[in-house]
């Protein structure tokens, strides 16, 4: 916790010296909200193979990453050496994503981009940056159980696969629910988002309603149709 709120403090010093920021803590959010969104929407366009867009998000969020931490305002003698760990281990992992993607690797990148992806989103919850984008981003591991659990049931519609579903399924609409509620008045009320949101959660509760129904073919049309809505939450509000 020490040592990530010592990484916060100086990356708000030092951008204060680089001009233009105040120092606060929120002033580092904004400052690495761009490269979140360049990871992002890398990942997105490396799960469905489009190798050359995700390489040019990349490339943009490495020119960000150096300009955030500039080399010519190294860490201080006496910074905890995890700060350093931390700092060098993003800097190596989006020269490994851009490596797999150079080759043609987009499984090995969206591996990394995750990874990266994840240790931001640690920072900021560990600092009490938490906001809907976090919430958004927490949504895939309740998404990928209901997929799973989704797929055992359609290869054996038995009782405790249909129930295992719908606790599935529950978990992940309240995940949902809890998004929707993080969610400030403006993006609350924008089009897209209302339908994002609310379209996955109603069809977080039709999966269930299927699964209990017996309905194999339904549950999976819903399953489709859910991985969907998640995707597109992440790469619009993750």
């Amino acid at each position: 916790m020490r040592c990530t709120i010592a990484l916060l403090a100086w990356l708000a010093s030092n951008m204060l010296a680089l001009g233009g920021e105040t120092g606060r803590l929120a002033d580092v959010t904004s400052a690495m909200a761009p490269i979140l969104a360049n990871l992002r929407t890398a990942a997105s366009y490396a799960r469905t193979g489009n190798v050359a867009l995700a390489q040019i998000e990349t490339d943009e969020a490495v020119a960000r990453w150096k300009q955030l931490v500039p080399n010519r305002n190294p860490l201080p003698a006496d910074a905890p050496a995890e700060l350093a760990g931390f700092l060098d281990r993003g800097r190596d992992r989006l020269m490994m994503i851009a490596a797999a993607l150079d080759r043609g690797d987009d499984a090995a990148a969206g591996r990394e981009l995750l990874a990266l992806r994840q240790a931001f989103h640690a920072l900021r919850r560990h600092a009490g940056l938490y906001d809907l984008g976090d919430c958004i981003f927490e949504i895939a591991p309740a998404m990928e159980t209901l997929r799973a659990a989704a797929i055992r049931y359609g290869g054996q519609p038995a009782p405790a696969n249909a129930e295992e579903t719908v606790a599935a399924a529950s978990a992940f609409r309240d995940r949902l629910q809890r998004c929707n509620e993080w969610a400030n008045g403006e993006i609350a009320a924008q089009g897209e988002f209302r339908r994002l949101i609310d379209g996955a959660i109603t069809s977080s509760g039709e999966i269930a309603h299927a699964a209990m129904a017996g309905d194999g073919s339904l549950v999976n049309r819903y399953l489709i149709e859910l991985q969907s809505f998640a995707q597109l939450l992440d790469f619009r509000y993750g």
